[in-house]
C-alpha cells in the first residue's frame, strides 16, 4: 500500500469524524450560548442551570440525527473493508 493510500484513509476518517461530531457539538454550543444570554441577562448564576439543557440538546439532535450518523459511519467502515483486496494486492 502506498503512502498516498494512507493518507487517503486517514484523511477520509476525519472528514467522517467531523461530520458525525458536528450536530452534537454545535448543539451543545448553541444551547451553551443561549444559557449564557439567559443567565447574563437574568443574573443568575448556577452551574447546573448550564449541564441539564445541554445534556437534553445532544440527546435530542442524538435522537433525531442519530440514523444519519449511524448510516455515515455504516458506509465508510463498508467502504474500507471491501477495499482492503484492493490495498492488499
Amino acid at each position: 500500500m502506498s503512502p498516498d493510500g494512507v493518507l487517503t484513509i486517514a484523511q477520509q476518517a476525519i472528514e467522517v469524524t467531523l461530520l458525525v461530531s458536528a450536530p452534537p457539538l454545535a448543539a451543545a454550543l448553541l444551547t451553551g450560548l443561549l444559557v449564557s444570554i439567559f443567565q447574563a441577562a437574568t443574573q443568575i448564576n448556577e452551574m447546573s442551570l448550564s449541564f441539564i439543557p445541554k445534556l437534553v440538546a445532544i440527546f435530542a439532535v442524538l435522537v433525531l440525527l442519530g440514523p444519519w450518523m449511524l448510516g455515515t459511519l455504516l458506509d465508510y467502515m463498508q467502504n474500507l473493508f471491501t477495499g482492503i483486496p484492493g490495498m492488499i494486492g
